[in-house]
């Protein structure tokens, strides 16, 4: 097994250790104090599933002794200790930080209020679920308890912990610098690997009995319908599942069921030439018994007598068995096809060894396998084994039961994981079972999905749960089907954010108080996050009216204007506001400065290749920069040879009004959003030429408003400049016309849509306006689209 032993660090500098015959304090950074008790005075230097590396230049502290304590301070913190086995009595840390005016120290034992982390599965979760803890409070400390995790050997394989009494855990000192502490977890426990762009793209799943034919005619009804993919997942019955030589039940199997596939190459080639990846379903749990093509050669492999047929148990524990496992039994399926695994594993946590977790085993070794088959971007689909976990996404979250009380939970519980690191969970997005049918709801979900870190459609193998967006009313087909090819849009976005380094310290989704930690509003909003840096998403999760047709969200608009990138409006930030949308939109808010790129084809193609041209959306307002990345590989015809990824800067100079960007053989499309003019100063120039053969192009609501200016591919490649004159800024949009279309759209009384009418025209001021709506005496529901409206840009119509 020694070709799966990985980098890691975990010998600590011993300039930054205070230790004696029971006790070692090791002071990682001026963030993270590792503290251990050892009875038997022998401490663990073996890297852990949580801690690979522990080596780091010392900060500055001092210590001190007394008869009875030791004390160790450093710029963060003062520990005081009294040399005793660790006790709340006997250890007690002080933190140098203002988050209260009383001061704050912690005492061993103590659990500080978290702000949440995630879950090992939501299988059969209906509504909310228990989390484990992140490493994020709002006390500013938290601890991470490491005793009980499983270790690496140093060989290739694992090692439980030593018996005895043991204590290994780690103390996190941040104040409200959320991001310095999760800067801090990447360091000790490894980066988040970097996800191939077409896992970015739209999953189909399905537990369901496809034959090859029925998949692939799926396949092309989706291409028919311009609906993009870029992953098909083989759900269980892709092996030999019923049968009277099978002698367990069907999970488990790695043997092709020949009546549904009988030429599994074929298959997966034509899934491969319709630019697709393809996973297959893998449950381990009742190893491999005598029906399977590989039983004989896994025996060989194992010394396993074969003379009575009995089964080669599944032994994660067993070097022997992972790498027969994976090289021989796995390695024939790969030859097949197989792009990569989803280990579904759900047995718990217990195998032959104490201490040693199957799920971690699978999704470790995994992992490491597909980066040894030469996968420059790694991926496994597995669900999540504790902290550490990141370092093998994407995570399966489980079977949900199809509610609005799923729904509701699932943004927040996305939004949280990313305080343990987590930030590639994949839902199944409408629910896996259960519930019922509500097209109302299966909307919203795709909606939040297209908006989270993976976008999978999945469910169970019932005749009326299938997710084929055409199996909806045509009002939610529509919308479901635009969402989806919204995804393939947003990859160039979301690919830079998943592979550029600055922010491979900082999961993708966000919850608001990682950016505002002393804003009690970014604590309230638990379902609004930020997808990548530019972006706020705040999923609809409630049903619509039914006489406005409009469902409501909270939202919490941080500090300076934003724009909705579907509908256009613009907010005044530092502000709470009741956001109502109908079916085909939710909140998607950009602030000024943001720089947004998207796909310039409206039909994108299966499989998320480099676009050959890219509409970008720019707040304007502020300055802003955005460096967006593409790998060479991933062009239409592939030239990466391991090359450093294409990078395609865009800088935009407010005061000038100028965007720069690199021309990159590609046509362009730019967007300022919410300007509703043509500027005289408007010019276009690519290394200093001008250029002539431009489009301008003013939209207007029910468009997005704003101002777009085509430019074709240019014969040479250089840097374009776009000029559309000083300091320009959002827009004073005319909300009257977007007025007049909801009420003409309200199903409701035709004298009170009048008098609404006449409440908001008869005067100019705002406060007469909201005086007179609301003295009609009307509920929330009808009246809060129209002051959503009347409020939402406090600068003066016209």
């Amino acid at each position: 097994m020694d070709k799966y032993i990985f980098p890691n660090d975990p010998i600590a500098n011993q300039a930054a250790v205070v230790a004696g015959d029971n006790f070692r304090f090791t002071l990682i950074n001026e963030t993270v104090l590792r503290y251990e008790w050892a009875e038997d005075g022998v401490f663990e230097d073996r890297p852990s599933t949580f801690a690979l590396n522990r080596r780091f230049p010392a900060p500055e502290f001092t210590t001190s002794n007394t008869e009875e304590y030791l004390n160790i301070r450093t710029a963060s913190y003062q520990v005081t200790y009294n040399r005793k086995r660790f006790d709340q009595h006997g250890f007690v840390v002080s933190f140098n930080n203002k988050n209260t005016l009383w001061g704050a120290d912690w005492r061993y034992g103590e659990t500080p209020e978290n702000l949440g982390g995630t879950a090992r599965t939501l299988d059969n979760v209906n509504g909310r679920c228990q989390v484990e803890p992140g490493i994020l409070s709002r006390a500013g400390y938290s601890v991470l308890d490491d005793s009980k995790s499983m270790l690496f050997d140093g060989h290739g394989f694992v090692a439980p912990r030593r018996s005895g009494d043991r204590i290994d855990g780690y103390l996190f000192c941040y104040s409200h610098d959320y991001k310095r502490a999760m800067s801090s977890f990447y360091a000790i426990s490894g980066k988040q690997p970097k996800l191939p762009r077409w896992a970015l793209g739209n999953w189909w799943s399905r537990y369901y009995a496809y034959s090859d034919k029925e998949y692939l005619r799926l396949m092309e009804k989706f291409e028919k319908k311009s609906v993009p993919l870029s992953v098909a997942v083989i759900d269980m019955d892709w092996h030999r599942v019923h049968g009277d030589d099978i002698p367990h039940a069907g999970w488990t199997g790695y043997t092709w069921e020949k009546n549904l596939f009988p030429d599994p190459k074929a298959f997966t080639q034509a899934l491969h030439a319709k630019g697709l990846k393809m996973t297959l379903n893998d449950h381990p749990h009742a190893g491999i018994h005598r029906h399977e093509d590989m039983y004989e050669k896994m025996a060989q492999d194992l010394g396993h007598d074969t003379s009575t047929q009995a089964p080669i148990l599944f032994n994660p524990t067993s070097p022997k068995f992972m790498h027969s496992y994976l090289n021989t039994l796995h390695r024939k399926l790969e030859d097949d096809g197989c792009d990569f695994w989803w280990i579904d594993w759900q047995q718990g946590h217990v195998s032959r060894i104490p201490g040693l977790d199957p799920l971690w085993l699978l999704n470790h070794f995994h992992f490491l396998d597909h980066q040894l088959q030469g996968h420059t971007r790694s991926i496994i689909f597995s669900r999540f084994a504790g902290p550490g976990s990141h370092r093998y996404p994407v995570g399966f979250s489980g079977d949900t039961i199809m509610t609005w009380a799923s729904l509701q939970f699932q943004p927040e519980f996305t939004a949280t994981s990313s305080n343990i690191g987590y930030g590639w969970w994949s839902h199944d997005i409408g629910g896996h079972m259960g519930g019922y049918r509500d097209d109302e709801l299966a909307t919203r979900w795709v909606q939040f999905g297209v908006l989270s870190p993976i976008m999978r459609l999945h469910s169970s193998n019932s005749p009326w749960a299938s997710k084929e967006p055409w199996l909806y009313r045509k009002e939610h087909a529509a919308v479901m089907q635009k969402f989806l090819r919204f995804r393939h849009r947003l990859v160039p976005y979301l690919y830079t954010m998943n592979a550029a380094p600055t922010y491979r310290d900082e999961p993708i989704v966000q919850p608001l108080y990682w950016k505002f930690p002393e804003r009690n509003e970014a604590y309230s909003k638990p379902n609004q996050y930020y997808l990548g840096t530019s972006l706020l998403v705040a999923p609809i999760v409630k049903p619509r009216d039914h006489r406005t047709g409009f469902a409501a969200v909270d939202v919490w608009v941080p500090p300076g204007r934003h724009v909705d990138i579907l509908t256009g409006m613009v907010y005044d930030g530092n502000r709470q506001v009741k956001v109502h949308r109908s079916i085909e939109d939710i909140p998607i808010l950009a602030g000024e400065g943001a720089i947004i790129p998207l796909d310039l084809s409206t039909t994108p193609q299966n499989g998320c290749r480099n676009p050959s041209g890219l509409e970008v959306l720019v707040v304007p307002g502020k300055d802003g920069v955005f460096t967006l990345l593409e790998e060479l590989e991933d062009d239409e015809a592939a030239s990466g040879d391991g090359s450093a990824p294409r990078e395609i800067h865009l800088n935009y100079n407010a005061t000038r009004g100028q965007l720069k960007f690199d021309s990159a053989g590609k046509e362009w499309s730019i967007k300022f959003l919410s300007l509703m003019t043509v500027p005289s100063a408007l010019s276009v120039s690519a290394n200093g030429q001008v250029v002539s053969d431009i489009r301008t192009t003013i939209e207007d609501y029910p468009d997005v408003p704003g101002l777009s200016v085509r430019i074709p591919k240019l014969t040479n490649d250089g840097t374009i400049v776009l000029n559309i004159g000083p300091n320009p800024q959002l827009g004073v949009l005319d909300v009257y016309k977007r007025v007049r279309s909801l009420l003409m759209d309200f199903q409701m009384d035709m004298s009170l849509k009048n008098r609404i009418w006449q409440a908001i025209t008869t005067s100019d001021e705002l406060t007469i306006k909201i005086g007179q709506l609301t003295s009609l005496g009307l509920d929330q529901e009808l009246i809060g689209p129209v002051v959503e409206l009347l409020t939402a840009d406090s600068r003066k119509q016209g």
